[in-house]
């Protein structure tokens, strides 16, 4: 009988850099090694649809990838789903099953301009982490989760630039409950969009960016660096950089924002705001620094509804000058602290 490997080398069945779709091959070595840690040395892979995952702890893999190995989008690609699905290919909902905490680790996912990243379509306690995604539409994708649509998903330690569309997205979280942790999110329109609740955001940093003549410049003023449309988030050290909009949130949206730092080196059109609410403001906002520039019309807080429970605690601010709102004085504990 021969002995079954526990680590499976992916080129040992599948040849790198052929220049060849090789999506069908790397399913049926997906499939046909349940239970096993799945290695891809460096090289470029190249996919024309997408590669899923099981969820089912009997039959779970984990996808692991050398540092320059790249698993890129051929331009045959068609697909809305995202180039590798995480738990696609049998939902399942366990914890305690050896197999069921798998996880993507490593390499380059190249979405070249037209795919999205990954994807988290089932399971519980997925991990993706060191791992660099790029000219993605969407980076990550977490959807419902198996557990009463709680993914418990951990992203860690990867970074991702988008393909400057006007609806790319850094992170689009549907499932709750899942922590990031240590990311840079570059060249999107939405840094990270949740809609979901109970998920701990951890030094997070989008940034917009400009390519050539401004390629993002039209879209410019619908852009937002946290775009949060549920409630009891909690935010601590994230870093809006250059979005018109660093934090952007509804009525129901009790979170917890600590220690944000809101930049803006230049202005463009001059309306920048630092935390928007599409209705009441009932968050709690707590040493914030907000940066401002130039001859603005600038908001630390702007509301579409008066009233609300929300709490704003010891704001930074480079300059009350450039802030054209009282609004957030309504909601203020503490002091305004001015560095200049």
């Amino acid at each position: 009988m021969e002995e079954r490997k526990n680590y499976i080398i992916v080129t040992d069945y599948v040849k790198a850099n052929s220049g060849k779709d090789v999506s069908d091959e790397l399913q049926k070595l997906i499939l046909g090694n349940p239970n096993r840690t799945i290695y891809f040395p460096d090289g470029e892979y190249l996919l024309s649809k997408p590669i899923s995952t099981p969820a089912n702890p009997i039959h779970a893999v984990s996808l692991e990838l050398s540092t320059f190995a790249v698993l890129r989008a051929s331009k045959d690609w068609s697909s809305d789903e995202a180039m590798v699905r995480l738990g696609a290919a049998e939902p399942y909902n366990s914890i305690y099953i050896p197999g069921s905490n798998y996880y993507f680790t490593g390499g380059i996912v190249d979405g070249n301009g037209i795919a999205n990243g990954i994807s988290i379509d089932s399971g519980r306690e997925t991990c993706i982490h060191h791992v660099s995604i790029k000219n993605t539409k969407v980076g990550i994708h977490i959807k419902w989760g198996a557990n009463n649509r709680s993914s418990d998903a951990d992203i860690f330690n990867v970074n991702i630039v988008g393909n400057a569309a006007h609806d790319s997205i850094g992170v689009w979280l549907v499932g709750h409950d899942n922590t990031l942790t240590n990311m840079r999110i570059a060249n999107v329109h939405t840094g990270i969009l949740a809609e979901s609740g109970g998920n701990i955001f951890r030094n997070l940093h989008p940034l917009y960016t400009y390519n050539g003549e401004n390629a993002l410049d039209e879209n410019f003023l619908t852009s937002v660096a946290f775009d949060d449309r549920w409630t009891d988030n909690y935010y601590d050290v994230c870093y809006s950089d250059q979005f018109c909009t660093a934090f952007s949130m509804t009525t129901k949206s009790r979170n917890i924002y600590d220690k944000s730092f809101i930049m803006w080196y230049t202005t463009k059109n001059g309306v920048e705001n630092a935390f928007r609410v599409n209705g009441k403001f009932n968050a709690i906002i707590r040493n914030a620094r907000v940066n401002f520039h130039g001859e603005t019309k600038s908001s630390l807080l702007s509301v579409s509804e008066d009233g609300g429970s929300g709490i704003i605690e010891n704001p930074m601010l480079n300059s009350e000058s450039f802030i054209n709102d009282e609004v957030y004085k309504e909601y203020l504990s503490g002091r305004v602290v001015s560095p200049n």
